[in-house]
């Protein structure tokens, strides 16, 4: 088995790797942490890709199980119980540079998206209390280099890198049924919005052994946590009049508030080798510390002591357990310009007593075009199963079946 021919199979199992972790992960991971730009042999190569992914995640059988601040969206009980289209389609972007410094040092500048969600039910269902639009957004500026030395028949390397992460969101829901205690809309909707920001550093390390001649190549990588520091933003109570309830300072305006939290850390795994000529098998393991991100407090700024949720103006209520992705699939060279690959993903879901995020499998394939030693096209395609589950919060209680989950990928590399 040849380099060249390894070279092409390596890339066509990227490709199928990167569609099923951005169609399957769960919590708030979208194209996660990726640094296999790292270890292409060339001296210079660059990489673009977009990944469009298509949640069909449903809501049935929805329960409004708190009437003191309305039911339902319009709060005299409207809204639909039933086939309530919770997520949005969204693309993940990714861009890289790696340069070769001699023969030992390779350093990779990158940017990406790891964390997003976007839940958009809307206002007109029975669980307008918790829930009329949430998102979440992230950039990530990631610098990354290795050093890399002879050990028996291949190359150990070890590698480091720190990233700059900057995380926004906001959330949107019906707070009081202002229209039905006052006969009119004219003091409100009784919706409110929370909007917040934040940003912070982290660093990776890891070490991996390549055997260039068999494509073997096994890699363990940890992410840091990334401290948000102080988590600001702010929550619009406008629409809902201050006598409502003349006891609470909040309501009628903007209160600026602000809060903590920290972007998971995560171990990953992976291994790949060629099995036989034209072929090659590859595999990844990957936890994620989701299990931190429970019960997020945002207090009024100023606010003395520990912000808890006995002092908070609002908080987020995830109770996330921690994720496990595990994937696993083969490559194969048809010629010289043209391989393949297809895969298979399970993914643990780190919803607990609340959320849509219940186990996930998903196939996928892809297709790596190579019309010169340097430039190289790919194309992916994912197709999964989101598993069916309930959930139930201080609002409302619903249930969900198996759904389905799509998604396409396409990037472009060039290497000098």
């Amino acid at each position: 088995m040849n380099k060249p021919l390894l070279k092409t199979l390596l890339g066509a199992g990227c490709v199928s790797l990167a569609v099923v972790g951005t169609a399957s992960a769960g919590g708030l991971e979208r194209g996660g942490y990726n640094v296999d730009l790292l270890f292409d042999p060339a001296r210079f190569a660059s990489e673009a890709s977009v990944t469009y992914v298509m949640p069909q995640r449903e809501l049935d059988d929805v329960v409004d199980i708190n009437p003191l601040n309305g039911i339902g969206s319009n709060g005299i009980g409207g809204g639909a119980t039933n086939g309530v289209a919770d997520t949005e389609d969204y693309a993940i972007p990714r861009i890289g540079f790696k340069a070769s410094i001699g023969d030992s040092v390779d350093c990779m500048v990158d940017y990406s998206q790891p964390w997003g969600a976007h839940s958009n039910p809307g206002a007109d269902w029975m669980g307008a209390n918790s829930n009329i639009e949430t998102k979440i957004n992230s950039d990530n500026i990631a610098g990354t280099c290795s050093y890399k030395m002879q050990a028996g028949r291949g190359q150990f390397r070890v590698l480091g890198g720190v990233f700059y992460q900057q995380v926004d969101g906001f959330k949107e829901r019906l707070v009081a049924p202002v229209p039905t205690l006052t006969g009119t809309n004219a003091f409100g909707n009784g919706v409110g919005l929370l909007e917040l920001e934040g940003d912070g550093v982290g660093w990776r390390i890891g070490a991996a052994y390549e055997i260039p001649e068999i494509a073997f190549r096994a890699s363990l990588v940890y992410n840091s946590e990334v401290d948000l520091g102080d988590i600001t933003g702010t929550v619009d109570l406008t629409e809902v009049p201050g006598f409502i309830n003349p006891l609470n300072p909040v309501l009628g305006v903007v209160t600026d508030v602000e809060g903590t939290q920290s972007m998971p850390d995560s171990l990953e795994f992976k291994i790949q080798s060629g099995i036989a000529p034209n072929w090659l098998a590859f595999g990844s393991i990957k936890w994620v510390d989701w299990s931190t991100f429970q019960e997020i407090s945002f207090c009024a700024v100023g606010t003395s002591g520990a912000c808890t949720v006995d002092n908070d103006v609002t908080s987020l209520e995830l109770f996330y357990r921690d994720g496990w992705t595990v994937s696993g699939g083969v490559g194969h060279k048809f010629n010289d310009q043209w391989s393949g690959a297809a895969s298979i993903a399970w993914d643990r879901g780190t919803s607990t007593t609340l959320g849509i995020q219940s186990d996930t499998w998903t196939f996928s394939a892809g297709a790596a075009y190579t019309p010169t030693q340097n430039v190289e096209f790919r194309l992916g395609g994912a197709l999964g199963v989101l598993t069916s589950g309930e959930s139930e919060d201080e609002e409302i209680t619903y249930e969900y079946g198996n759904d389905l989950v799509a998604a396409v990928s396409a990037s472009a590399k060039v290497k000098w």
